[in-house]
């Protein structure tokens, strides 16, 4: 990843948990105002501040700080300092167990909420995908076994329709980890209807961060076939050696034809240090080449590497044929939101309660690198792909934040539905010694969430 990379994965970064942090706080700010609590400070970010202003009746100080991990909104409170006898009607922990129940719980929702804009945006927008139109069919598979054609389309899920690739992926993700048995509605090319039954039940795709769910069923998306051309030649590499130049479109290798970028990609690989005779078509005019991949180690795999950024010049036809356009009204727009963000929350769930009871690797938790990687990459996509994924982000904050985990909103929260069962709040030692277990288990968490990041890196 070269400094360029890096910087705009860090600004994306700072940009996308800014937003998703200022939300969070917000609902809770927002709530405890309307619960006549008087807020005395709210932060984005920890540390050191670096911007700071006072405003409103109370003097409410807003905070912009150096660590940009979090906020805060701190609120009147008698455990944290003395409060006026005038103003103790508006301290936080003199409100009734209800109050204090909402204004915790405000956070998360916010998060959902939010979700729910941002998806909702994006549906009235447009949201693009590509047919989910089936490609080569592993052998052995589940999908070979339940005579799955190449060029099938996917029109549904156990029963959800799947107007996208990505749709019909996270669908059958999610269904994997519900249902033993998955029913596809196909359509073939003769245009006719039928389903296919996949036995899941000896699947198990959470085991190895890897392994994508479309694999493990023996699928894969279909790509046409077209011939790679050349996008960007990297100076000094092997393909600018050998003469190739930005434009050229591949014939062929080693005098096999190439007709599309995975045979391309695939025969490079396999060739290091080897002399191949290279056929591109430049202007319409075919030039002869000798290319000699050169060898590139890692994890311990020696494979040929040339240098060069491939793309696929789709003809607009076939283009307009593959691309698939969700687009909603208002009101379509947002019980389609509604929908994703409720799936993708009951997803997370469900993926946090097998790493409990270990069928899922740890391997699935990812850091502050992974999320900056993935701020910068759909940064620059688009406007749309970021969008995507601070609703994805913002949907993880809203879950984890109601994990019954002291230290966490969710910790408060169990603690209050304790206080309304046994009619009296909890000790404060025992409150004190479960913030220090949830504090304890927060870091561990953290902890493998980073070292897989760093272990992502070096790979």
């Amino acid at each position: 990843m070269d400094i360029l990379s890096i910087l705009n994965s860090m600004l994306a970064f700072v940009v996308a948990i800014g937003i998703l942090v200022t939300v969070h706080e917000f609902g809770h700010y927002w709530v405890a105002r309307l619960c006549g609590v008087k807020v005395l400070r709210f932060s984005v970010g920890f540390g050191k501040p670096l911007w700071t202003k006072k405003a409103g009746v109370d003097g409410t100080e807003y905070v912009l700080a150096a660590i940009p991990l979090g906020g805060y909104v701190k609120m009147l409170d008698e455990r944290e300092g003395e409060v006026a006898q005038s103003e103790i009607h508006r301290a936080f922990n003199r409100q009734a167990v209800s109050k204090r129940f909402a204004i915790v719980a405000a956070g998360p929702a916010f998060n959902f909420i939010f979700a729910i804009a941002a998806y909702t945006l994006m549906y009235m927008s447009g949201v693009n995908g590509i047919k989910p139109i089936i490609g080569e069919i592993a052998d052995p598979s589940l999908a070979f076994s339940a005579q799955i054609q190449q060029k099938d389309l996917i029109l549904s899920v156990n029963d959800t329709p799947t107007p996208s690739w990505e749709k019909a992926r996270l669908t059958l993700m999610q269904q994997a980890i519900d249902s033993p048995v998955i029913e596809l509605e196909l359509q073939g090319e003769d245009l006719q209807i039928r389903t296919a039954r996949l036995d899941t039940s000896g699947l198990n795709f959470l085991q190895d961060e890897n392994t994508d769910v479309m694999d493990q069923l023996g699928l894969s998306m279909w790509r046409p076939e077209i011939a790679p051309q050349i996008d960007e030649v990297i100076l000094g590499g092997a393909a600018a050696e050998a003469g190739i130049m930005a434009g050229d479109k591949i014939i062929s290798l080693d005098n096999q034809p190439i007709s599309n970028v995975r045979l391309w990609v695939d025969k490079i690989r396999d060739s290091a240090d080897k002399k191949l005779s290279l056929v591109v078509e430049r202007d319409t005019q075919r030039v002869v080449l000798t290319l000699t991949p050169r060898s590139k180690q890692l994890e311990g795999e020696t494979f040929g590497y040339i240098g060069v950024r491939n793309v696929v010049v789709i003809p607009p036809e076939l283009r307009d044929k593959l691309r698939s356009v969700e687009q909603y009204g208002l009101f379509g727009a947002l019980a389609e939101a509604i929908d994703k963000t409720w799936n993708m929350s009951t997803l997370t769930l469900k993926v946090l309660g097998k790493l409990l009871i270990g069928e899922a690797s740890v391997k699935n938790l990812s850091g502050p690198i992974t999320i900056a990687k993935y701020a910068g990459l759909s940064a620059q996509i688009g406007l749309e792909q970021f969008f995507s994924f601070l609703a994805i982000i913002s949907i993880s904050l809203g879950v984890l934040n109601l994990l019954p985990v002291p230290v966490l909103d969710g910790g408060h929260l169990f603690f209050y539905c304790i206080e309304i069962l046994k009619g009296s709040p909890v000790s404060e030692a025992i409150e004190a010694a479960g913030q220090r277990v949830g504090l304890a288990l927060l870091l561990m968490l953290m902890t493998i969430a980073i070292y897989n990041d760093v272990l992502r890196l070096f790979e």
